[in-house]
């Protein structure tokens, strides 16, 4: 249900703020007219650290309603570092029909690799939901060890990792670990086809916010061996992946997304706009694979 390329969606605000209902619809319908093969709102890349319970409901809301009429699977993020506020969240998209649950590992707090194993398995006995871990350490201050990994592989709805870590060598000794049932998805655009040449079953994605069409493309051909066919897609669109990560994500994407008549280009504090100079290498990315003129001729 989850391989090839699932979307970690962006949440479009007002310039007042508020919650964009209808651009979220409409970026949503626009994800699944392009072929995306699975949907993660309320992510990190989602704002989720900013956005309020009754907030992360709607958003999960709105993309399973769109989604549902297409079946395109909707994995809710469910994240952070109290786990009995995971476990009542999980529990709310679950309720909603969510198809799965992707949870980042808890943050600030460092737990051991035993807390994050017992953190884990709280989630997954208090749910039915298949459950993707998200490794991100950069981002959280703790790594999920391969080992760790493999022992909440054993946890029957535990069903697969995103692991971000950017370390090649850690994904193949967990791939190596676990189960070939279990799945092991990029959290890195740009190291989808180191991952997937290794035996990684696809990504979740920022660039598809941008470019859902593409970013699925290079995941099908992966996964069908080409991946000759697979590089030339990447390549195209390699700086461009480059950009979205020049400041603190997803600060560029969004910024991207509003030069491609997407969404406003509004961002809840502590995040901000990226500074004038990065603003034009997004600009520049996105001209020379045609996007702004794409966009602009379609409004």
């Amino acid at each position: 249900m989850f391989t090839g390329c699932g979307t970690a969606l962006v949440t479009p605000f007002r310039k007042d703020l508020s919650l964009d209902e209808e651009a979220l619809r409409r970026l949503v319908r626009r994800q699944i007219d392009a072929g995306i093969n699975f949907l993660v709102p309320c992510g990190t890349t989602g704002e989720s650290p900013t956005l309020t319970a009754a907030e992360q409901r709607r958003v999960v809301e709105i993309t399973i309603a769109e989604a549902r009429p297409s079946k395109v699977p909707v994995v809710a993020g469910a994240g952070g570092n109290n786990t009995a506020h995971v476990i009542e969240m999980a529990r709310e998209f679950q309720s909603l029909g969510a198809d799965g649950i992707l949870s980042v590992s808890p943050y600030y707090n460092k737990p051991t690799q035993e807390g994050l194993y017992q953190h884990y398995k709280a989630i997954a006995a208090a749910i039915s939901l298949p459950i993707i871990l998200y490794n991100i350490p950069g981002r959280t201050g703790v790594n999920i060890e391969p080992a760790t990994v493999a022992r909440l592989a054993e946890i029957e709805n535990i069903v697969g990792v995103k692991e971000a870590s950017g370390n090649i060598s850690q994904m193949g000794v967990i791939l190596d670990l676990v189960p070939e049932r279990f799945l092991v998805l990029s959290g890195d655009d740009a190291i989808t086809l180191p991952l997937m040449a290794l035996g990684g079953r696809g990504l979740i994605s920022v660039s598809s916010n941008e470019i859902p069409a593409e970013m699925t493309r290079i995941t099908k051909l992966a996964l069908a061996n080409d991946f000759a066919g697979a590089r030339e897609v990447h390549r195209r669109y390699s700086k461009l992946m480059e950009a979205n990560f020049i400041e603190t994500n997803p600060g560029p994407v969004k910024a991207a997304m509003a030069l491609m008549g997407l969404l406003e280009p509004v961002f809840r504090l502590p995040l901000v706009a990226p500074k004038p100079e990065n603003l034009a290498k997004i600009r520049s990315a996105l001209e020379a694979v045609g996007l702004i003129q794409q966009a602009y001729a379609t409004r």
